[in-house]
């Protein structure tokens, strides 16, 4: 692990620090912008040395972390730069994720699924489990899970990501009630199909498998949800963005879907 960027405060009062994990591109990059925007010392981190890179170019005033969320050194470096800099964390959102393959189980490789486990849900833990104790001893925290609409319907062929997603959900209303007593609220936000170059490669693969166009395939996506359109990584940072806030002093242990109502994950064939 190591540090890509350092952050650059603004003139004025700072909100406090937050941390986004798996951030330097898609949901994470946006919702570190709104963030920044919104007056938080923001830091980030990513595995894709690439993305890292761009990011800290794009976004100077946040701090950039090189970081493998499934290896809990390196999340342990990640936490104890983020102290060392400001002392205290008061926001964490664990948004580091991957979408998985797209197979029947039997057909699921056991490496796949290991690392969608070992990434989706092993890192949030590692990362819960270090900035956890800081929180409880300031008395206050806000902490916001990445789920998915996977995580409120069945979704087939794509076993391991709902797996850890609906995982996600139980740690979340968990560590609510866990951590309540401490002024820490959890929350956990579903995003449905997010517009961008993930869900442009799930339909690709989804469209491959299927052995139908591409086009099909985002035309069912698309009719999986009730406003018939996919969610902008704007939307979900401007929910994240509510949830840190003052404003939801009082909202915590809950499953927030910004998807547009999806009404199935499931395929007509």
């Amino acid at each position: 692990m190591a540090q890509e960027g350092a952050a650059q405060k603004a003139p004025g009062a700072r909100r406090g620090t937050a941390l986004i994990t798996g951030a330097a591109s898609g949901i994470g990059k946006a919702t570190a912008i709104r963030l920044a925007k919104d007056g938080w010392n923001v830091h980030i981190c990513d595995v894709d040395k690439a993305s890292v890179k761009s990011f800290r170019e794009d976004v100077p005033n946040v701090t950039a972390w090189m970081c493998d969320v499934s290896d809990p050194d390196q999340v342990k470096d990640v936490i104890s730069g983020v102290m060392a800099q400001h002392g205290q964390l008061d926001v964490l959102i664990n948004n580091a994720g991957i979408a998985g393959c797209t197979a029947s189980i039997e057909d699921v490789p056991q490496d796949d699924w290991r690392q969608t486990i070992d990434v989706n849900i092993n890192g949030a833990f590692y990362f819960l489990r270090e900035a956890v104790p800081g929180m409880k001893q300031r008395r206050g925290g806000a902490i916001i899970n990445i789920a998915s609409t996977a995580a409120l319907f069945g979704y087939p062929q794509r076993t391991a990501y709902a797996a850890s997603k609906w995982a996600m959900i139980g740690m979340t209303k968990t560590l609510a009630m866990e951590l309540g007593p401490f002024n820490i609220r959890v929350n956990a936000v579903c995003p449905g199909s997010v517009a961008g170059p993930r869900i442009d490669g799930v339909i690709e693969r989804d469209a491959e498998r299927r052995g139908i166009s591409a086009a099909e395939v985002r035309r069912i996506y698309e009719g999986q949800v009730s406003m018939r359109k996919f969610v902008t990584v704007e939307d979900i940072a401007a929910m994240c963005a509510f949830l840190c806030s003052s404003d939801a002093a009082l909202v915590s242990g809950q499953v927030i879907a910004v998807d547009g109502h999806t009404e199935s994950l499931s395929f007509p064939f």
